[in-house]
Order: C-alpha cells, then sequence, then structure tokens
C-alpha cells in the first residue's frame, strides 16, 4: 500500500507538467472549452461563435427585493442607484453593477456577517431596469432604443431590436450581422449572426437574446441577388411594405423626375400614384416605370440600373434585365426598391420590329402613345392611339381620308433609336389585321402623310395655271359693270 501511494504521489507532477504543456502550446483537452482569444491590440474578444445565454447582470435602475431570514427589519425593496450601487441598511452602499444576483446575495452576506450571525440571504429581481440597445448599418431607423421589461415580458432578440429600427434596408448583409457586448474585465466581445440561417432553415440560435448595453451591427452586403432580396422582404425583420417610398426615375420614360410609390401604385390611377396610399407590397422597378408613364419604345430594357445608396454613404448599382422579365418571365429581375433609389432605362442604339412590338404590350410600357398625322385627312395633326396600335387605328383617328386623298397608299417616317430616319410606303387596306406590310404596328412620335390622289394634283396644277386668266375675266367683269 505505501508504494502504490508513493507511486501515485510520484505521478502528479507528471499530470501537473503534462497539463501546463497543453495549455501554453494550446491544445485543448478533452472536455474543456474552446476559450476565445483576446486581441490586445482591438480591445475585443475575437470569435465566430454566438454568445452563451448568461445569467441577468445587476445595473442602474433595477429594483430588488432582499430579505434576511429572521431579520425582518433589513429586509425590504430597494433600487440599484445611478452609480450601481445598493443603499442597504447599517452596512450602507455596496457596489454590485455588473454581478449576478448569486454573486450579489455574496456580497451582502459577507457585509451582514459583522453584525448578523450566520446570515441567509435572499435577493430576487422583482422589475429589472429598461434596457438601452443600439441598433445601426443596414437598417431604416439606425440609434439607440429603451426597451422596459414590464409586465412579464421577455429579452428583445436581435430580431426585434431590429424591427424597433425599422427592419433591415434592401442592402443588409444578414449573414454577417454583429453583436457587440461590453463584459466586466473582458472589453468589448463581438459575435456574429447568421439570420439568413434563421430565415431560411429557422436557425433560433441565431436569433440571440440581448442584454443591456448591447450595439446590433447590419453591414452593407457587396453582392446584391434579387432572389434573395424578395425571399428578405418577407421576413419577420423587414422593413413595413406599407411604407411610401421616395425615387427617381430617368432615361427613356415618358414622365422622368421623382416620385413617390408605393407597392398600389401600378394599379391605381395616375393621381393615387403620388397620393401615398397604403400597400402590403413593396415597390418594384417596373411598378415605379409605371407611375413615371412608362417605358418609350426607344429603351433599352437590358440594361435597367438602380443605383442604390448605402448607410456607409456609397452608392451600389444593381443590373436589371426586363427582357428576361418580359420572355421567361424571371420575376427576380423586378427588383424590390427601397427609399433613395434612381432607376435609370437607357436609350437602346438598335430595336427590332418583333422587339419594338413586345415592348409596346408590356404591362411597364406607356399606355397612349402619340402620332403626327398629315396631309389629306379630315382632322389632321397629333392624334394619341393605344400602344402598339396599328396604322390604320391611326387614321380613323384623324377622321379617316378626305376626298382628295390618294386612299391606296401612305407614307410612314419614324425616327429610329440610332438617330437615322427611316421613310417607307404602305399600302392601305382597312381590312387588314396588324401585319409590318399593310398595317404595321406604330411607335411613338410616328409620322403618317397623306398625299394627294392624282386628280387632285392635276385639279390643284390646272388651278394655278388658269389663277391669273381667271383674274383677268373678273376684271373685265367688273369694269362692264361700271360702264
Amino acid at each position: 500500500m505505501a508504494a502504490a501511494g508513493l507511486k501515485r504521489r510520484s505521478n502528479q507532477p507528471i499530470i501537473g507538467l503534462t497539463l501546463l504543456v497543453f495549455v501554453v502550446v494550446g491544445i485543448p483537452l478533452p472536455g474543456m472549452a474552446q476559450v476565445p482569444t483576446f486581441s490586445p491590440a482591438s480591445g475585443q474578444v475575437n470569435t465566430n461563435s454566438t454568445p452563451t445565454e448568461d445569467a441577468y447582470t445587476l445595473g442602474a435602475g433595477d429594483r430588488l427585493r432582499l430579505d434576511i431570514f429572521d431579520v425582518p427589519e433589513y429586509s425590504g425593496e430597494y433600487t440599484v442607484l445611478v452609480d450601481g450601487t445598493l443603499n442597504l441598511p447599517v452596512v450602507g452602499s455596496i457596489p454590485i453593477q455588473g454581478v449576478t444576483l448569486e454573486r450579489a446575495s455574496d456580497v451582502i452576506s459577507s457585509r451582514y456577517a459583522r453584525y448578523v450571525r450566520r446570515p441567509i440571504v435572499t435577493l430576487s429581481l422583482i422589475a429589472p431596469r429598461p434596457l438601452k440597445i443600439a441598433v445601426a448599418g443596414e437598417v431604416n431607423r439606425p440609434g439607440s432604443y429603451s426597451v422596459t421589461l414590464t409586465d412579464g415580458r421577455q429579452f428583445p432578440t436581435v430580431t426585434q431590436a431590429i424591427q424597433l429600427a425599422g427592419g433591415i434596408t434592401q442592402s443588409a448583409a444578414v449573414r454577417q450581422v454583429e453583436i457587440r457586448r461590453r463584459t466586466p474585465g473582458s472589453g468589448e466581445q463581438t459575435f456574429n449572426v447568421n439570420l439568413w440561417d434563421l430565415s431560411q432553415r429557422g436557425n433560433l440560435s441565431q436569433d440571440v437574446t440581448l442584454r443591456d448595453g448591447d450595439s446590433v451591427f447590419i453591414p452593407t452586403t457587396e453582392a446584391f441577388d434579387p432572389g434573395e432580396m424578395r425571399q428578405l422582404a418577407d421576413a419577420s425583420f423587414a422593413a413595413e411594405a406599407s411604407q411610401p417610398l421616395k425615387v427617381a426615375v430617368v432615361g427613356e420614360v415618358v414622365r422622368p423626375g421623382p416620385y413617390t410609390v408605393t407597392g398600389a401604385s401600378a394599379g391605381a390611377t395616375s393621381a393615387d400614384r403620388t397620393s401615398g396610399g397604403s400597400s402590403n407590397e413593396i415597390p418594384t422597378v417596373t411598378q415605379a416605370i409605371q407611375v413615371a408613364g412608362g417605358i418609350t419604345q426607344s429603351a433599352d430594357i437590358r440594361s435597367v440600373q438602380v443605383r442604390r445608396p448605402t448607410r456607409n454613404g456609397s452608392d451600389k448599382t444593381i443590373d436589371v434585365d426586363l427582357w428576361q422579365l418580359l420572355r421567361e418571365g424571371d420575376l427576380s429581375q423586378d427588383v424590390i426598391l427601397q427609399e433613395g433609389d434612381t432607376i435609370v432605362v437607357p436609350t437602346a442604339t438598335a430595336l427590332s420590329s418583333e422587339e419594338a412590338t413586345r415592348l409596346a404590350s408590356a404591362s411597364f410600357s406607356a399606355a397612349v402613345i402619340t402620332i403626327n398625322v398629315v396631309g389629306e385627312v379630315k382632322d389632321p395633326g397629333i392624334v394619341e392611339v393605344p400602344a402598339n396600335a396599328p396604322l390604320n387605328q391611326a387614321l380613323l383617328a384623324a377622321g379617316g381620308f378626305n376626298n382628295r386623298a390618294r386612299q391606296g397608299e401612305v407614307e410612314l417616317i419614324r425616327l429610329q433609336p440610332n438617330g437615322t430616319v427611316d421613310k417607307r410606303e404602305v399600302s392601305v387596306d382597312f381590312t387588314e389585321g396588324i401585319n409590318d406590310q399593310t398595317n404595321p404596328p406604330l411607335r411613338p412620335n410616328d409620322v403618317i402623310v397623306v398625299n394627294r390622289s392624282g386628280i387632285a394634283r392635276f385639279s390643284d396644277t390646272l388651278g394655278t395655271v388658269l389663277s391669273p386668266v381667271g383674274g383677268i375675266f373678273s376684271l373685265f367683269n367688273f369694269f362692264r359693270i361700271f360702264r
């Protein structure tokens, strides 16, 4: 037995040395928790894990109940003062800022041990202090917020704090949300939270419970995914959809300029579109274009851009291909807008007849276009016809041919997107449906010229030739009357 005891005692230094080597080298032992590394230069604890649910720590404003067994005169309700101390009978001021209820009970018990033999102290939290939380970055209303924990209300989580701040913007990098927390003796800790994992997989561990003094920071995303933006718009921590947005629409639209739009703007009247009415939908690019009167026939819808200001002061550009939306129904191209966006619709350098026809029938094209009909019609001038209307409809809108018109064909003059002018003769047949040969679809600012018939030209020419002779006969008759 003695030898065995000696052997065990001789192994103790070896085991201790082994533990020391493991700790110095940094190799984690079985069952040993990984300790985050502390960076003295930054004063932060670097870790990618979410914070653990630590015990509640006391602070100014907490209301406590103190019970000392068999000493009712020292028991009662007390409030932690602004300096983090608790002022108690006999023992006076006790600092308890940043300590748990258990630790505060031990401190109070040790103080009363001078006056009470073996004091049994029970300390309970009656009313927690209001929590002050800061939310910054890509949220609609960044700033500090105070949360009062009354009527059994739990501590707020990250998503609830974001809701208080008006929800995330469309530029939020939800995979890299940061929580910054000050801890006694450890400086500031930073934890990463992945809210995309929460919204897609329901990972509640990412919806971290916050503490007093926590800061939530939502950084700006570097790459925009229209599909993800649509999914995040439906999240509980997204911005309120009913809020009207101030945006600008410039380029190849009928009425470029700034607008206030809502999700209902697409189906509203022109008066309602600027009234800021409520809706349960967030406005999109096509809805903003509709409010601006729709695109012109010279628009390059493959290269539409959304220029978006971010909270870090820079502007991000989102490329939008509305041709993909028309051709394949790719709704991800109909990008959801946010406050301050600018939609830029560039001018097309070339546009085929098929593309022009398809554009004219799009929901975000102009509903009415203007055409100029000149020559031998009953009501020449500018007429308004529906988008993609055929040539025959414009002639009828101008009153049709008069009795001097050359009714077999007309001239169609069109300004092309590249600046050239296209002029061609079009045979007119009012029985024909829309087609490129005899009844082509019209584009804005087309000019239709209806020339005189051959008889009308001959009559006009003869009248011009005979006009001097007619003048002589008129003069002869004048003198004969007064003779």
